[in-house]
């Protein structure tokens, strides 16, 4: 099979130990081009474009919030955002709680405060929230028409547990609930996913290609559906137990160039 479309995961999957983009991985993506790697992440678009312009490849689409926000030189393909009611019923069950959210939007990150929670995150994504409350974001919001592509739910673990288990009860038709960690709730709308992403991009972008002349990378949950749809589904070998399960191949860790060894090996 011909591979002529790389899609990958950011974290835990292409960056190294400093959450960044080795020499190599840099080196083999440049010289497979004008093969297109595509991003496809969690993330905002904002912590993403610095990866593109290392790559050299502004100009590939850019799949942010795990599939919630489909971007191709700067112009929307597709946007799925959380309804506003689900964002009021979870700001109140956060009240009187340590839970922090962060609210995203685009290329918009709102936090109520640059606490312990924000601080790690800008450390990581290389983006700096604005310094605003829930309650008047979701005020905004609603008069512009918008809502949170994704949220974030960041605290207690045991906290974090309730609050899971109460969202999951009432919202399961509405939103998908993802814990990358026992600290963690990412919450994206229940229609989106790096599968349907990927669905789009080649519909939109690459009309010749189809699913399987893909290969993808991933290490997480949430990369499962998108490993087992395309061509050839790779798993770092740092991935959780059900994702090396479930992938094609396995290739070194995130940490030992994982992927562009894969890219050495298959193109």
């Amino acid at each position: 099979m011909s591979y002529q479309l790389i899609c990958t995961d950011i974290d835990g999957t292409l960056l190294n130990k400093d959450r960044e983009l080795s020499k190599t991985t840099i080196k083999q993506v440049q010289r497979v081009a004008p093969i297109p790697l595509v991003l496809i992440s969690s993330r905002m678009p904002k912590g993403m474009r610095h990866l593109q312009q290392e790559f050299k490849n502004e100009n590939t689409p850019l799949v942010a919030y795990n599939g919630g926000l489909i971007l191709t030189n700067n112009k929307v393909l597709h946007s799925t955002f959380i309804k506003n009611n689900v964002l009021a019923e979870i700001i109140n069950q956060c009240t009187n709680t340590s839970i922090h959210l962060s609210l995203f939007h685009a290329d918009e990150w709102y936090v109520p405060s640059m606490d312990y929670w924000a601080k790690r995150e800008e450390n990581n994504t290389k983006v700096t929230p604005v310094i605003k409350s829930n309650i008047d974001v979701l005020n905004t919001w609603n008069n512009e028409g918008k809502g949170a592509h994704k949220i974030m739910c960041m605290g207690d673990a045991s906290e974090i547990d309730t609050l899971y288990k109460s969202l999951e009860n009432n919202f399961s038709n509405e939103i998908l609930l993802y814990r990358s960690k026992d600290t963690y709730i990412e919450i994206s709308h229940k229609d989106i996913s790096k599968k349907t992403a990927i669905d789009v991009i080649l519909k939109n972008c690459y009309p010749t290609l189809s699913m399987d002349n893909v290969i993808a990378f991933g290490d997480n949950y949430n990369d499962i559906e998108m490993l087992k749809a395309v061509g050839l589904g790779v798993a770092v070998a740092n991935a959780n137990y059900e994702v090396l399960k479930v992938a094609d191949a396995v290739t070194d860790t995130n940490k030992n160039d994982g992927v562009a060894k894969a890219i050495k090996e298959y193109f």
